[in-house]
């Protein structure tokens, strides 16, 4: 996950050098007054959002699939705790009644 995050930023960066680039050089308009650097990070942040859709899919399909299977031992690990659980429950009442 780290590694996808890494990507992301990366590609972030990349579009805010990107648009940093056309609005200093003219071919993207200035904002507003001192809305500048503002208006540079919205437009990287919708540049980068479909590229990083397109270009991180491979990534992101890895990370989730290690997600699903960290989420899926987990619940094993609980399930098996709730039976261990229940085996001492069951056992306990059972020399409870004998007594």
């Amino acid at each position: 996950m780290l590694r996808y995050t890494l990507m992301r930023l990366g590609i972030f960066a990349g579009c805010l050098v990107v648009v940093w680039g056309a609005v200093y050089s003219g071919i993207f308009p200035r904002g507003f007054g001192e809305s500048n650097g503002l208006w540079m990070l919205l437009l990287s942040l919708v540049l980068s959002a479909p590229i990083s859709w397109v270009v991180l899919r491979k990534e992101r399909d890895r990370a989730s699939v290690r997600i699903v299977n960290k989420v899926d031992r987990m619940k094993a690990n609980l399930e098996a705790n709730r039976s261990q659980e229940d085996l001492a429950d069951d056992s306990a009442r059972a020399q409870g009644q004998a007594g």
